[in-house]
């Protein structure tokens, strides 16, 4: 396998091995930072690197239904509380809630919030998954009751959703929302990306704006097969459905992976972000700069610099601070 740079500004990855897996592309990865060394091109600029970030890392902080709140960066494996008809259980670095018959007839809510810098998944009562990426939450019933399962989701979450006779909704930031019965979907919502994007893998979901106006949601609504896309924009209240998208793009971020292909500086640098926890300002408008690649999210930041630094992309960091010029 091989990483490589080979023209001016542009990031571009390429690998020589069929059916390559996460852990080759993960080795990869590593052998090029290991191995790159700075140019020595006279008059060549290397990047001012004083200091290194770390990559995220599994972690988040599950709230209560009684508002107390659990940090589950460090915590070892076990039982974690009892809620209202459920035991919440901490095991294999993620959250499980196993129903145990003790509800009460009330809707009680817990919240799990991943900071930047840190991605979990849970496993809610009825055996839906969820995994959410850095600056992500999700908030649920410690038990399902009712006509509908209802969660609330903010960020990038994945879902698997548990097949049931009882609908699942999904409400995106009180913007949008998603109704299914049994499905595997993406959902970008960041609040400084321009749309909420929902990427279907399988089943089927109908995405809708958020509204107490049935008939605008009915009106407005959009049903996805596997392999669409559609792009809401709650400011204009339109949605979009694009086909054929690239599904290992959508999901890199789940598989360990940053997928740069066709991307932007800026959308780059959106993800960095909120993975390494840093604020990144531009010195010139080199935003719109087209990067291509993958990198693997287990390497520091400093690893990636020297990358952008052989494209001509000159980087500065200061605490946690990242400045780039050309």
């Amino acid at each position: 396998g091989e990483f490589q740079f080979v023209h001016r500004r542009r990031f571009v990855g390429r690998w020589w091995m069929a059916a390559a897996s996460i852990l080759v592309i993960a080795a990869v990865s590593v052998w090029w930072i290991s191995n790159y060394q700075p140019s020595s091109e006279p008059g060549k600029v290397v990047s001012n690197i004083v200091t290194d970030v770390p990559p995220g890392k599994t972690g988040a902080i599950l709230t209560l239904s009684n508002g107390e709140q659990v940090v589950l960066d460090s915590l070892s494996g076990g039982i974690i509380s009892n809620q209202n008809g459920s035991q919440v259980v901490l095991q294999d670095g993620g959250l499980t809630y196993n129903p145990d018959g003790k509800n009460n007839g009330e809707l009680t809510y817990n919240t799990i919030t991943t900071p930047r810098g840190r991605q979990f998944d849970v496993k809610l009562p009825d055996g839906t998954r969820v995994w959410l990426n850095a600056a992500s939450s999700i908030t649920y019933p410690t038990v399902f009751i009712g006509k509908e399962r209802v969660v609330k989701a903010t960020g990038e979450v994945y879902l698997e959703v548990a097949r049931s006779e009882t609908p699942f909704r999904l409400n995106i930031k009180d913007e949008a929302s998603i109704l299914v019965l049994g499905t595997h979907f993406n959902v970008n919502a960041y609040d400084n990306e321009e749309n909420i994007s929902t990427t279907l893998l399988e089943g089927s979901v109908r995405i809708g704006p958020f509204s107490a106006d049935q008939a605008l949601v009915e009106r407005k609504s959009v049903t996805l097969v596997p392999g669409q896309q559609a792009r809401l924009n709650s400011g204009l209240n339109t949605i979009t459905v694009s086909s054929g998208v690239p599904i290992d793009k959508v999901m890199a971020w789940k598989n360990g992976l940053f997928d740069f292909d066709g991307a932007t500086l800026g959308e780059v640098m959106r993800q960095l972000e909120r993975w390494y926890d840093i604020e990144v300002v531009y010195e010139d408008k080199i935003q719109q700069e087209k990067l291509a690649g993958k990198m693997t999210r287990g390497v520091s930041l400093n690893g990636l610099l020297k990358g952008l630094d052989q494209i001509g992309i000159k980087s500065k960091l200061e605490g946690n601070v990242l400045r780039l010029s050309q």
